[in-house]
């Protein structure tokens, strides 16, 4: 009888392989239990006050720059109107110092010089007729050195006069004129000061977010940093699980995850972002007879897609992303061939 041709050795050693691709998978794995954790923006005013607006609810999506909250601002509106009074006053004082006198002023100062070249034209005319009679003996020697005394006091004050008049129109002197500009320059930082703080009291949403909680009503009194308005932007939700030390190794940050819950649709999924380099018990809020009071490590995750979607406190299952049946069938295909090529080389040999 002819002896059939049992399979070789090589084709039998890659049996364990292809048990191992046909089951690969999720390997009977339930899943780790975890939750979602929200990071919530705390929103608030620097400096206490009335609450007279509450411009969102719960449940809200607001986007950046959407009015969530106006405190009571009588008091800063005061404030910077006088400021912006303080700004008017201090630039007006800078002009005046930069301009010199007024027009008035000067058209004063011009009357004065007209009146003291008139003057002087007279005494000059008086001096040129007492020195005439003088050459002529017909005057006295005293008028004229009277006459010569008057022509030389009033071209003096004509001198005065010019001289006060081109004064006038110099503008201040330069150390005035700086600390005129460095009082203009705290003003308007008073006024920065002064908006910023009015600014302050109307606060609107930093990113979009989804509106969690109102801490306080309109006519509440709300204390500096006392937060009136609890916002979750999307990309701070995250997953919290916790996996059995067996398994720890088989997760790495940057892994992809798959999610389920109740009521969730399919194909959510996650990507490891932290795995705790120690371990811990499970937390109480895990209620699983299986995970109780057992060491853990914890691993954080960020939702992708629509997993972003989820709710602070929902109960997750996380598995590991595993091989799909179109995969594992071309594990199997693989090995087979390698068995089939191993028997034809060997010829069947025992």
């Amino acid at each position: 009888m002819t002896r059939r041709p049992r399979p070789p050795r090589a084709a039998l050693a890659l049996l364990p392989l292809l048990l191992l691709a046909a089951g690969c998978g999720d390997g009977g794995e339930s899943g780790f239990q975890g939750y979602v954790e929200g990071q919530y923006l705390r929103m608030a005013a620097p400096e206490g006050g009335w609450l007279v607006d509450l411009a969102v609810a719960e449940g809200d999506r607001v986007v950046p720059g959407q009015p969530l909250f106006a405190l009571e601002d009588t008091q800063q509106q005061a404030a910077l109107a006088e400021a912006k009074g303080r700004l008017a006053q201090a630039m007006a004082q800078l002009a005046d110092l930069r301009l010199g006198l007024r027009p008035e002023e000067i058209a004063r100062i011009e009357a004065r010089l007209r009146q003291a070249e008139a003057l002087a034209t007279y005494t000059a005319a008086e001096l040129r007729r007492q020195q005439d009679l003088a050459s002529r003996d017909v005057a006295a020697r005293a008028r004229l050195d009277l006459a010569r005394s008057d022509a030389r006091q009033a071209e003096a004050e004509v001198a005065a006069v010019k001289a006060e008049l081109a004064t006038a129109r110099l503008p201040a002197r330069s150390d005035a004129i700086q600390a005129a500009e460095a009082a203009v320059e705290a003003a308007r930082a008073a006024v920065a000061q002064a908006e910023w703080r009015l600014a302050q009291r109307r606060v609107a949403a930093p990113a979009a977010a989804l509106v969690e909680d109102t801490v306080r009503r309109p006519g509440e009194w709300v204390p500096a940093g006392g937060p009136v308005v609890t916002l979750l932007p999307p990309e701070q939700v995250k997953l919290v699980f916790f996996v059995p030390e067996p398994q720890r190794a088989l997760l790495h940050p940057g892994d992809t995850v798959a999610l389920s819950c109740t009521g969730c649709p399919d194909g959510l999924s996650a990507r490891v972002s932290f795995v705790a380099p120690e371990a811990e018990y499970t937390p109480p809020v895990i209620y699983s007879l299986e995970t109780r009071a057992k060491l853990v490590f914890r691993v954080e995750a960020e939702p992708q897609g629509s997993a972003r979607d989820l709710l602070p406190g929902q109960p997750v299952t996380v598995r590991r992303t595993a091989i799909g049946v179109a995969g594992r069938i071309g594990i199997v295909e693989l090995v087979l061939r390698a068995i089939v090529r191993a028997g034809s080389l060997v010829g069947g040999a025992p």
